[in-house]
């Protein structure tokens, strides 16, 4: 890992609801706020959301990318949020060829604009817009591994300092949000504890570490809090970035359920 990069996989909670004063969303939203201020000001932001998936890795590499609002049936000031952020073509390209040099596929897509997995964390992390960013799409066919390879492929960028967001949710089972039965609240636990436990536990090695991500399926009732695993994957690639155990785990109240928040710090500036 370069020693100028600060990676982060945060749970980003229930679309715009944590811009909304929505209560259950305040612990999510002080701890983002938080952490922007701790962490040394990122030259720009790439970020992997759990909200765009492709045939292969894809970029925005528009110069000013639009918002897109894809969520439903929110307050009609959901839909007015904006975000001007510049975005950051050259970095983009950076980022492609980082994925082709590994043999990894990837595209560029200069109209695509930043979809909620996105401009919500963001907008909470760093509401002034001014730091320029890129979007990574996840690969559709879902594969834990390739996405763990795409992390380490994006160890070769170099020469700026950079935020690597990974944009999920470390529990992800819609129907279980805003219920409180006790047995799916001890299913939510036992899985953010081995989850927790294998990105934070240095006796283990990283071999046995990316085991455990590659065949996450294995872990306790993890299909029951994650049916699809889109909000998992960004936190794979977060690791096959940084490649050791993460240096700050909070866990968060978010939606009723417990969710994680990992991060990993460059050498230098924290």
């Amino acid at each position: 890992m370069t020693s100028f990069t600060d990676i982060v996989f945060l749970s980003h909670g229930g679309g715009p609801l944590p811009l909304l004063g929505d209560p259950a969303h305040a612990e999510l939203v002080a701890s983002l706020t938080q952490l922007a201020s701790e962490l040394p000001r990122p030259d720009a932001i790439l970020l992997v959301s759990a909200h765009w998936e492709e045939t292969e890795p894809t970029l925005t590499s528009g110069a000013r990318p639009g918002l897109i609002y894809d969520y439903y049936g929110f307050p009609p000031e959901s839909y007015q949020i904006e975000y001007p952020c510049p975005g950051a073509p050259a970095l983009a390209q950076q980022v492609q060829q980082a994925l082709h040099s590994a043999g990894l596929p990837c595209r560029l897509d200069d109209n695509r604009g930043f979809d909620h997995g996105m401009f919500v964390p963001l907008k909470l992390m760093y509401p002034g817009a001014d730091i320029p960013c890129v979007q990574l799409s996840l690969a559709s066919h879902m594969d834990a591994g390739f996405h763990l390879a795409m992390g380490q492929a994006l160890r070769a960028l170099k020469g700026q300092r950079l935020l690597v967001i990974g944009s999920g949710f470390s529990f992800h089972n819609m129907h279980e949000f805003f219920t409180e039965r006790p047995e799916a609240n001890d299913k939510n636990r036992a899985f953010e504890h081995w989850l927790t436990q294998t990105c934070t536990d240095p006796a283990l090695t990283e071999e046995e570490r990316k085991d455990r991500l590659v065949h996450w399926e294995q872990a306790p009732y993890a299909r029951f809090c994650h049916p699809r695993e889109e909000h998992l994957l960004p936190l794979h690639l977060c690791y096959g970035l940084a490649g050791r155990a993460c240096d700050q785990h909070l866990s968060l109240t978010i939606l009723h359920k417990q969710a994680g928040l990992f991060c990993w710090f460059g050498d230098t500036g924290h």
